[in-house]
């Protein structure tokens, strides 16, 4: 973007809009009413896909996009965002990546309405101003999902979505009902259906262990039916008679035959988080105790290998994580950042 031809008045609009419907539209209209140039952030851009999440960052663009006329086309700008477990430094980026995008001396209004706690963003951004939107549609994308990605036929899917969204929508989930994506977004849709019927509890605990030898990590790839082949920590639901710690070393030995002993682990370990993001995961309410274990550079890693229910165990360099974004189950990139600084600021 030429920022010598940049207006001095740009609008902002922030949300995952994983699946743009007209209330998402009635925001974006709004932003082009009031500035000549409008900045779309993209929420959760660089998750793996999940039930919560099943469409790339590209893909929301390119549902925009078509709802767009070739004018607004030529005054919107997008910016992908990572999801961040610090608020401030999620706050600091998303700010950051707007301010480059607008230029000196521009004034920024966000574009938004208080729908309920998710939106107390909002307040967040200093200086900015802010101009609240009176909510025309009430619908959310959770509920669209339900209705595109839990129907038996995807036609009748995209009939029942037809008021919702946008005709160029409509025509780009059909497009994408014929790729095989969509096959595993209703599968895995299902099987978060038959796990809230196994694990019907308002909330669930959940253990899992960072591995570090030196500067290489280790992470197990997942079998089906949730985050297929998605790597994530070693870890599973808490026993009812085990402490955390206990839980979180029994699920390693399981998913890896990590081959040290207890006593190496208990010794190496440096300390615990709490992941409790109520929407951490799409199955519900799962709350985990993250237990971080620190050993010094060797010169041969310990073997591992993946049983129980991963398909394989593997060490990575921190060097590579960051390329791997994508590739992470739920949070655990977001958890791995918080506590190995990943990503730079």
């Amino acid at each position: 973007m030429d920022n010598s031809q940049e207006s001095k008045r740009v609008a902002v609009v922030i949300g995952r809009m994983q699946m743009y419907h007209h209330g998402h539209e009635t925001l974006t209209n709004r932003a082009f009413d009031i500035a000549d140039h409008v900045v779309i952030v993209i929420g959760s851009a660089l998750r793996a896909r999940n039930p919560r999440i099943p469409f790339s960052w590209h893909e929301v663009k390119a549902m925009i996009l078509a709802t767009l006329t070739a004018e607004q086309r030529e005054r919107v700008s997008f910016l992908p965002m990572r999801d961040y477990y610090n608020n401030p430094r999620w706050n600091k980026a998303v700010r950051k990546g707007v301010e480059q995008l607008a230029g000196p001396d521009t004034t920024i209004t966000l574009v938004g309405f208080k729908k309920d706690h998710t939106s107390t963003y909002l307040e967040d951004f200093q200086g900015w101003g802010l101009k609240e939107v009176e909510r025309v549609y009430d619908i959310n994308a959770t509920a669209l999902r339900n209705v595109y990605f839990g129907a038996h036929d995807a036609e009748a899917a995209l009939a029942i979505l037809e008021p919702y969204v946008s005709k160029p929508v409509r025509d780009y989930l059909q497009a994408w009902s014929r790729l095989p994506e969509y096959a595993k977004r209703v599968a895995e849709h299902n099987a978060v259906i038959e796990y809230k019927k196994k694990w019907p509890a308002a909330a669930y605990l959940t253990t899992d262990a960072l591995i570090r030898v030196g500067d290489y990590i280790l992470f197990v790839r997942r079998k089906g039916p949730f985050g297929e082949d998605q790597w994530a920590f070693p870890g599973g639901h808490l026993e009812p008679t085990e402490r955390f710690l206990a839980g979180s070393l029994r699920e390693l030995l399981e998913e890896t035959k990590f081959p040290l002993s207890e006593m190496a682990l208990r010794k190496a370990l440096v300390g615990a988080v709490v992941l409790d993001d109520p929407l951490r995961s799409p199955r519900g309410r799962l709350v985990s105790v993250l237990h971080y274990f620190r050993f010094g550079a060797m010169e041969q890693l310990p073997e591992v290998v993946g049983r129980d229910d991963v398909k394989e165990a593997k060490w990575f360099h921190i060097s590579e994580l960051a390329a791997m974004e994508e590739q992470f189950f739920e949070d655990h990139f977001m958890a791995s950042d918080d506590l190995l600084h990943i990503i730079e600021d």
